[in-house]
């Protein structure tokens, strides 16, 4: 019946919406490396619907793996490109996704709605956890959550970015652990 809830990117979306349809069966929240944010004009939609768009063809195109491997140097810094295992890891996990779950994920992006009035609606304890490095979700992003929810705290995990779970797994657990036992 009730239950912490964590999401990482597309899945703090998903979280805030749990949040919106059934905040009373959430006891702690914990969202990373996600936004809360929708598009800021028609026009910053369509831009992005193209980008999307682009994305997509390139993976119907190049498969999964060729989409991968080009969307791996926007989720890793710079500094992390050379490290052959996380890159790895990174490419095979989003390559074991077929197009279908891109463009479905592409879908539910440029449908989002902007939750900044749910923010301050969120009740529970919530921990925001940011990549340090994290182009896509960057920290700002976190900083104005923190501010918009009312017993929230933020966590920056230093030295990662977008896929911190998998670039500081042991910073992310011990975050999440001190997040579930507080």
């Amino acid at each position: 019946e009730r239950f912490a809830l964590a999401g990482h990117s597309m899945g703090g979306r998903i979280a805030l919406e749990i949040m919106r349809r059934a905040p009373e069966r959430v006891l702690k929240l914990a969202l990373a490396c996600t936004d809360y944010r929708g598009h800021e004009s028609a026009e910053a939609r369509v831009a992005e619907a193209a980008r999307r768009d682009a994305m997509l063809a390139k993976a119907t195109a190049e498969g999964m793996d060729g989409f991968a491997r080009m969307w791996v140097s926007h989720i890793l810094p710079p500094y992390r490109l050379t490290d052959e295992p996380l890159v790895s890891e990174v490419v095979a996990m989003m390559a074991r996704q077929p197009v279908e779950a891109l463009a479905a994920q592409t879908h539910a992006a440029l449908m989002r709605e902007d939750q900044t009035g749910l923010l301050a609606l969120i009740s529970c304890p919530t921990l925001l956890c940011a990549g340090e490095d994290d182009a896509l979700r960057p920290v700002e992003v976190h900083r104005q959550m923190a501010e918009l929810i009312p017993d929230s705290s933020l966590i920056v995990i230093e030295r990662s970015a977008h896929m911190v779970a998998l670039e500081r797994p042991d910073a992310v657990t011990r975050a999440l652990r001190d997040w579930l036992l507080a």
